[in-house]
C-alpha cells in the first residue's frame, strides 16, 4: 500500500501542472501509462515467478529391442519361427497391456540398431551384436522417463565384446524366445588346424562335433580338401549332447593355401543345416625360418642335431662352433652360414642388435655362461622378450651350477637353474607311472604338444617316446617357473624325477630347455628308418622359430563374415625391431574372384608402429593381404597373410535359447529376465520401475524478453503522446 501511494503520489506530482493546457482525459491518459510503466518495473523488480509443466513432461517411454538376425529364423517354439513369435509376443501381448502413458519405440538388432516397427521385421542381418545394442540404447535413454529396455531375443550374440557392465542407464527386461533344450541338430562346434609337423608334409586338424536329440547314432564327417572329398569318418557319441573329437591328418599343398572341411551330411529331421560344417584355412609355409647355432664344442650330439637341421627344408641354420683357442689365447670358431652373414659370426656372435634380430630362434647349445659379455646376454634375452624369437638351450656346459645363473637370460628359460632340489610336484606328471633311470616320460601336456609330437595320438606318442633308448644323463634342474609347462621328465640314479623337456613363453617369444645328455642314442641305437630323433629337433626348432614375427607383419582376425567388417593390421619395425610410427603402408587385398582392392591404413596412436584399416570383406573364399612399408624412400619390409571368410556360420553355433547371456545382461543393468510367456511379469517389472511425476519447473517471469519489451512500449507511448500534446 506503501508503493502504491508513493506511486501516486509521483503521478500527481508530475502531471498536476503543466506548461501546456491539457484536458483532463489527456492527463489522464499520461498519468495511466507512466504509472503503467513504474507499476511494471517495480513488479519485476520483485521477481516473480510461474510454475509450469517440465519440458519432458510428455508420456513414459519404453524402448524395445527386437533381435532380427538369421538365427530367429530356426521354428522351435511350436513349430513357427522365432521372429513369428516375438512378433505375436508384442502384438497380442506386450503391446496392449502396457499401461496408459507408456509409449513403445520400437528397433530392430542385428548388426546395428535400427528403428522399425512390427510390420517390416525380417530374420536376415548376418550378425548379432546384442550387446552394442543394450550399450546404445541404455546411453541414448540416460536422463529420460524410461523405466526400462525391453529385449527380445534368443540371446545369441556374435559380437567380439559380449560382457556388459552398468555404465547407467535404464534397466535391461530380457525376453528369451527359442527353446532351451533346443532342436534335432548335429553339429560341427570346432575345427582347428596343428602346426605343421614332420617335415611340413602333414597337418593335424582337430574337429569336434555334437549330437542333440539324436541320442548315441552314429553319423559320419567327411572332410574335404578345396572341394574335394578326402576322408569320412563314422563316429559314435558316448551319449546324446557329448562332444565327438576327431584327429584327421592331411597333407596341404607346400605352395598355395588350403581349405579344409569338416561336414556332416543333413538330414531331414534337422532344423538347422547352416552348422553342419566348418572350413579352416591352413597356409603354405612361406620362408623358411632362420636359427643360429651356438655351440661350445664338437661332439657326437651337437653333429647329429646340425645334420638334422641342416636337412630340413623349413629351416636355414648358421653354425657357429668352438674350435679351441689361438697362439693369442683367443677363441676361433668355425662358421658356415649363408647369404654373407659370415663375417658377422667371426667371433662367435653377431656384433649387432640387427644382425641378431634378422634370426627367427637361437640354439645355445653346450655354451658355458662366460662365453657371452653382459651385453649379449642382455641382448639374447631381449631377443626373445622383444624380438619375438625363440630360444633352445641345452647341454651340460649350458645347464651346469654355474652355467647361466646369474645372467641376464636365466629369467628367459623355464626352468630354475639356482634351486636343483627336485622342485618338480607330482602333479606336473603321472604319479602311478614308474619314471626309469635316462628313460623319457611324457606329462599331459607333452601328449599333444607340438615339440613332442611323434605319434597320431596321444597314446602312440607315450608308446614311441617310451620305447627310444635311454639317455646318458640329464642335468638336475630346478621346477618349472610361473607360466612355464614341463612336457617330459626323467629320473635319476636314485629315483629322483627331474624335468627333462620344459617350454615357456617369455614376452614375445618363446623359449625351450632340453637337460638331457646324447640324445643322438634315438639315432644310433634303432633302425635307420625311426625318425624319432630328426622328428624331435627339426619340430622343436620349428616351433621356437614359428612365434618370431617380421619386420613388417600382418595380422587378421581368426574367423570372419561375410559382409561384416574386420580389422587387418600391420605393425611395422626397424631392422632393430623398433616401432616406425612415421611409416607410410599400401596394401592390396586380392579377393576370391582375383580382383585387387587398395586399402588405406592409419596410425594407432595407443600403439606405435601399428598401423589399421576396416575392411568389409563381400563374399566368401579366401583373400589374400599384401602390405608394403616405406619410411620416406626407403622400404622396410613386405609382408602378405591370406584369410578365409565365411569359415563357419556363428548364427547358427549352439541354436539353442541362449538364457545364459539374457540373464547376464539383465543381472548386469539391473534388470530381469523372463520367457515369452511372462508377459504379465514384463508388464509389472515396469510399471515398478517407472519414473515418478515429474515436478512442476519454476520459471522467472521477467527473465524473458517480452518483459523487458512492456517497459519499453510504456514509456514510449507516454514520450509519443507528451511530444504530441506539446509537452517536452
Amino acid at each position: 500500500m506503501l508503493v502504491a501511494a508513493a506511486v501516486a503520489a509521483l503521478l500527481y506530482v508530475s502531471y498536476r501542472r503543466s506548461p501546456v493546457p491539457l484536458s483532463v482525459w489527456r492527463r489522464g491518459i499520461l498519468m495511466a501509462l507512466r504509472g503503467l510503466a513504474v507499476a511494471a518495473i517495480l513488479f519485476f523488480l520483485c521477481r516473480p515467478t510461474i510454475l509450469v509443466p517440465p519440458s519432458d513432461a510428455a508420456g513414459v517411454v519404453v524402448p524395445i529391442l527386437v533381435d532380427v538376425s538369421r538365427s530367429m529364423r530356426i521354428a522351435d517354439v511350436d513349430g513357427r519361427a522365432r521372429l513369428d513369435h516375438a512378433v505375436d509376443f508384442l502384438t497380442d501381448a506386450l503391446l496392449p497391456e502396457l499401461p496408459p502413458g507408456f509409449t513403445p519405440e520400437i528397433y530392430t538388432v542385428g548388426s546395428a540398431l535400427t528403428p522399425a516397427s512390427v510390420d517390416n521385421f525380417n530374420a536376415d542381418e548376418r550378425q548379432t551384436d546384442l550387446a552394442g545394442a543394450i550399450r546404445a540404447i541404455r546411453a541414448n535413454y540416460r536422463g529420460r522417463r524410461t523405466p526400462g529396455v525391453v529385449l527380445v531375443s534368443d540371446g545369441g550374440d556374435t559380437s567380439p565384446g559380449s560382457e556388459l557392465v552398468d555404465e547407467g542407464g535404464p534397466p535391461l527386461f530380457a525376453v528369451g524366445v527359442g527353446s532351451v533344450d533346443g532342436v534335432r541338430d548335429r553339429e560341427i562346434v570346432g575345427m582347428v588346424a596343428g602346426d605343421p609337423r614332420l617335415d611340413q608334409a602333414d597337418v593335424d586338424l582337430r574337429v569336434s562335433a555334437v549330437a542333440h536329440g539324436y541320442g548315441r547314432s552314429s553319423f559320419d564327417i567327411d572332410l574335404l580338401e578345396n572341394g574335394r572329398l578326402v576322408e569320412s569318418r563314422t563316429v559314435t557319441p558316448a551319449a546324446g549332447g557329448s562332444p565327438v573329437d576327431e584327429v584327421f591328418t592331411v597333407f596341404p599343398d607346400p605352395l598355395n593355401p588350403s581349405v579344409y572341411m569338416a561336414r556332416i551330411a543333413t538330414e531331414a529331421s534337422e532344423v538347422v543345416s547352416e552348422n553342419n560344417l566348418r572350413s579352416v584355412l591352413v597356409d603354405p609355409p612361406g620362408r623358411p625360418r632362420r636359427v643360429l647355432a651356438l655351440e661350445g664344442a664338437p661332439g657326437h650330439e651337437h653333429g647329429f642335431v646340425a645334420r638334422a637341421l641342416a636337412r630340413d627344408p623349413g629351416l636355414e641354420v648358421d653354425l657357429v662352433v668352438r674350435k679351441g683357442r689361438n697362439d693369442e689365447g683367443h677363441d676361433t670358431f668355425f662358421v658356415q652360414a649363408g647369404k654373407g652373414r659370415g663375417s658377422e659370426l667371426i667371433s662367435g656372435f653377431p656384433d649387432s642388435r640387427e644382425t641378431l634380430y634378422a634370426y627367427d630362434a637361437v640354439m645355445v647349445a653346450n655354451v658355458e655362461g662366460d662365453f657371452f659379455t653382459r651385453t649379449q646376454l642382455t641382448q639374447v634375452a631381449e631377443f626373445v622378450s622383444e624380438r619375438g624369437g625363440g630360444l633352445l638351450v641345452f647341454g651340460g656346459r649350458s645347464l651346469a651350477e654355474r652355467g647361466l645363473i646369474g645372467t641376464a637370460l636365466e629369467e628367459a628359460l623355464p626352468l630354475d637353474l639356482s634351486d636343483r632340489r627336485g622342485g618338480l610336484t607330482r602333479a606336473a606328471y603321472d604319479p602311478t607311472e614308474i619314471v626309469g633311470h635316462n628313460a623319457v616320460s611324457l606329462t599331459l601336456e607333452g601328449e599333444t604338444h607340438p615339440v613332442m609330437r611323434l605319434g597320431a595320438t596321444p597314446s602312440e606318442n607315450r608308446r614311441r617316446w617310451s620305447a627310444l633308448p635311454a639317455l646318458a644323463g640329464s642335468a638336475p634342474l630346478g621346477g618349472p617357473r610361473p607360466g612355464a609347462t614341463v612336457l617330459a621328465v626323467t629320473a635319476t640314479a636314485n629315483g629322483a624325477v627331474y624335468p627333462l623337456v620344459a617350454v615357456q613363453r617369455y614376452g614375445r617369444g618363446r623359449s625351450l630347455v632340453f637337460a638331457g645328455e646324447a640324445s643322438w642314442r634315438w639315432r644310433m641305437l634303432l633302425p635307420s628308418t625311426d625318425r624319432s630323433f630328426e622328428y624331435f629337433w627339426r619340430q622343436t626348432l620349428r616351433w621356437l622359430a614359428s612365434a618370431a614375427p617380421d619386420p613388417v607383419a600382418v595380422s587378421v582376425p581368426e574367423t570372419a563374415d561375410p559382409g561384416g567388417a574386420l580389422t587387418i593390421g600391420v605393425d611395422v619395425r626397424d631392422p632393430g625391431f623398433a616401432p616406425v610410427s612415421t611409416a607410410t603402408v599400401e596394401a592390396t587385398v586380392t579377393t576370391p574372384g582375383g580382383g585387387g582392392q587398395s586399402i588405406a591404413f592409419r596410425g594407432e596412436s595407443s600403439i606405435p608402429g601399428r598401423f589399421v584399416s576396416v575392411f568389409r570383406p563381400e563374399e566368401s573364399g579366401v583373400y589374400r593381404v599384401r602390405a608394403e612399408a616405406r619410411d620416406g624412400d626407403a622400404v622396410l619390409g613386405v609382408s602378405e597373410r591370406w584369410f578365409y571368410v565365411g569359415g563357419s556360420d556363428r548364427e547358427f553355433a549352439d541354436p539353442r535359447l541362449n538364457e545364459g547371456f539374457l540373464r547376464r545382461a539383465a543381472r548386469a543393468t539391473g534388470g530381469r529376465y523372463a520367457r515369452s510367456g511372462e508377459v504379465d511379469e514384463v508388464v509389472s517389472w515396469l510399471q515398478a520401475a517407472a519414473p515418478p511425476e515429474a515436478p512442476l519447473e519454476r520459471r522467472d517471469l521477467w527473465h524473458h524478453p517480452w518483459a523487458f519489451a512492456i517497459v519499453v512500449v510504456l514509456l514510449s507511448a507516454e514520450w509519443g503522446l507528451r511530444r504530441r500534446w506539446g509537452l517536452r
